[in-house]
Order: structure tokens, then C-alpha cells, then sequence
């Protein structure tokens, strides 16, 4: 059982940045952590996802160039992902959760993934 915790989510104005962290109670270096997050009206989406063993990530397109997915290498007491969003705009409002699995091929896939945080709210004005 892997457990989960979100942190860093808030309310910022648009172009502003904020950064979200996830720490996982597991260390393994073939756990892939992913981000996705779910916004009223919308389906839910994978936002960016990293794979531990070797550092391979993924974006989604809405995100691309704005975002980015990040792991801290010097603690081998934890995995923790970080996920860096600049230049926020109203459209990424919403609940963000960070899942992880223990399959690579989930670094592409929103499928796979088998544990998750309790989420952290994202709020961006215009």
C-alpha cells in the first residue's frame, strides 16, 4: 500500500505560479508518479506524470511548457514529486491529485494507477 500526500495548492491570480508537492510512503524506483486533476464540467486529466527509475516524463497538452514534473533525489527516505506550474491561467482551476503506480508504461497511460492522494485545491483568477 502506497499512501500519498498532497501539499502547495492555494489561490493565485493568473500568470501567477505555484508549486505542488507529493510525497509517497513508499521508495521504489519503479513507482511512476503522476498528477491529474478534476474541474467542474470537465473529465478528469492527467496533467504530468514521472517515472522514478529513470527520470522519463510526460505532459499533457494544455500544460506543455507551463508546468513541470520534478523528483527529489536526495532523500532515500521518501519519493517526492514536485509538480512546478507557471504562467496560471483560470482554465487550471481545479482539485489536484497526485496517483502512482507501479508500471512504467503509466508514465503514458492514465490508466494504472492504484493509489492517490486526497487532492489539493488550484484556484486561478483572472
Amino acid at each position: 500500500q502506497v499512501r500519498l500526500v498532497e501539499s502547495g495548492g492555494g489561490s493565485v491570480q493568473a500568470g501567477e505560479s505555484l508549486r505542488l508537492t507529493c510525497v509517497a510512503t513508499e521508495i521504489s524506483s519503479r513507482l511512476c508518479m503522476g498528477w491529474f486533476r478534476n474541474a467542474p464540467g470537465k473529465e478528469r486529466e492527467k496533467v504530468a506524470a514521472i517515472y522514478r527509475g529513470d527520470g522519463m516524463t510526460y505532459y499533457g497538452d494544455s500544460v506543455q511548457g507551463r508546468f513541470t514534473i520534478s523528483q527529489d533525489n536526495q532523500d532515500n527516505a521518501k519519493n517526492t514529486a514536485y509538480l512546478q506550474m507557471n504562467s496560471l491561467k483560470p482554465e487550471d482551476t481545479g482539485m489536484y491529485y497526485c496517483a502512482a503506480a507501479r508500471k512504467k508504461k503509466a508514465i503514458m497511460s492514465p490508466d494504472w494507477y492504484s493509489y492517490w492522494g486526497q487532492g489539493t485545491q488550484v484556484t486561478v483568477s483572472s
